[in-house]
């Protein structure tokens, strides 16, 4: 293979594109930092044990042997490296992280995106009242709004709700209905179907796969059994308080896919729009989070901001055009003030003016002369 190609899943960034993720990312962590969120980076690399919430997921992940044998990962998350810091560090909850930070998925080799995925999000540790869901809603909803995205589309789910679901069922159907269900394998799932016994969820059963879309329709059609009331009644506080506080959101439900991650407990939420395929953000509650590490656990919920799907979203700002300063030695101080009062604005390195004019001439830029030479 050429030195000169790139792995199958990265790429290069630069220019436009690696502007708009830095300043991007740089008001993501600022707004994070104002509300109260303090800071908190992990390494890249980490022992394979630390993701062992996230399993099977984890076998999509980059990784190797340590000298001592022992397994390494590429992070194929940023949440379970948080809570590996909490059970190590003696930190009493509640705390409130942000974090910026790329993860590394692989993909099927002929399906579409990149493995090497940038991240912006919160976690928010100690807390088990629907308030911490709610901040972290707001939270996101605000940040799309004031980046200017509209026509944003929140979808909801629970965690619990399928296996609540097939907790009803003969448990040697539970798993096979499973699959087929998150793999929207419908002959399958026609299959393992027409082997259930008729019982009261039947006619749930044949319409499950299509459970998602408006939140009221997907609500009314979920059967009359206590537990699932219960979720029910939750998704409906969270709607109704959604559209008081973020009233430009569009709300749906989902209770027929998988959620984002294996340890989620609770309320889970994707966000997109119609600018991007990607997800803008995804989050949810996670009260197992600190299971793999230690005895006590701690509510948590939290959720992140997919940057690159972000920047797909985002309108083009016009660039400002590019300003040269040609000066001389003793100009130094001169021209490094210019160049932080003139937007994109860059010290011309050139020794004559001459070679400063066919410069700003190559690369389409003004040319501001602080010195008394005269062009040849």
């Amino acid at each position: 293979m050429s030195k000169r190609n790139l792995p199958i899943g990265t790429r290069d960034e630069f220019g436009e594109l690696a502007l708009k993720k830095v300043q991007l990312t740089s008001r993501l962590q600022q707004r994070f930092i104002a509300s109260g969120f303090a800071p908190i980076k992990t390494p890249v690399l980490e022992y394979r044990d630390v993701f062992d919430a996230m399993a099977p997921t984890v076998e999509n992940a980059y990784q190797f042997l340590e000298e001592s044998g022992e397994s390494l990962i590429l992070r194929p998350d940023l949440t379970l490296p948080v809570a590996r810091v909490m059970s190590t560090t003696g930190i009493t909850p509640p705390t409130k992280w942000c974090y910026v930070g790329d993860v590394f998925r692989i993909k099927k080799r002929h399906s579409v995106g990149y493995y090497q995925i940038t991240q912006a999000g919160i976690e928010i540790i100690g807390y088990q009242s629907q308030k911490a869901e709610r901040e972290c809603l707001l939270l996101a909803a605000e940040l799309c709004r004031d980046l200017g995205i509209d026509d944003v589309t929140l979808e909801l789910s629970d965690a619990g709700f399928v296996d609540t679901i097939l907790a009803e069922l003969p448990a040697v159907a539970r798993e096979p209905l499973k699959q087929a269900l998150f793999n929207k394998n419908l002959t399958a799932y026609a299959a393992q179907l027409a082997r259930i016994p008729q019982n009261p969820l039947t006619e749930f059963l044949q319409e499950w796969p299509w459970l998602f879309g408006d939140a009221a329709a997907v609500l009314a059609k979920l059967p009359d059994l206590p537990a699932i009331q219960r979720t029910a009644g939750l998704l409906r506080q969270t709607i109704s308080f959604l559209q008081r506080n973020a009233p430009e959101l569009n709300l749906t439900v989902d209770l027929s896919s998988q959620t984002p991650q294996p340890y989620y407990t609770g309320l889970a939420f994707r966000a997109y729009a119609k600018q991007s395929a990607d997800y803008l953000f995804s989050g949810g509650r996670y009260d197992r989070l600190l299971s793999s590490f230690q005895q006590t656990l701690q509510p948590a919920v939290g959720f992140s901001f997919d940057v690159d799907a972000l920047s797909r979203s985002l309108a083009d700002q016009p660039q400002q055009a590019p300003t040269l300063i040609y000066f001389n030695d003793q100009q130094w101080t001169d021209a490094q003030a210019l160049v932080q009062a003139t937007p994109n604005a860059s010290l011309c390195l050139v020794d004559t003016l001459r070679e400063a004019q066919m410069q700003a001439q190559s690369h389409g830029a003004s040319l501001i002369n602080l010195t008394q030479e005269v062009a040849p």
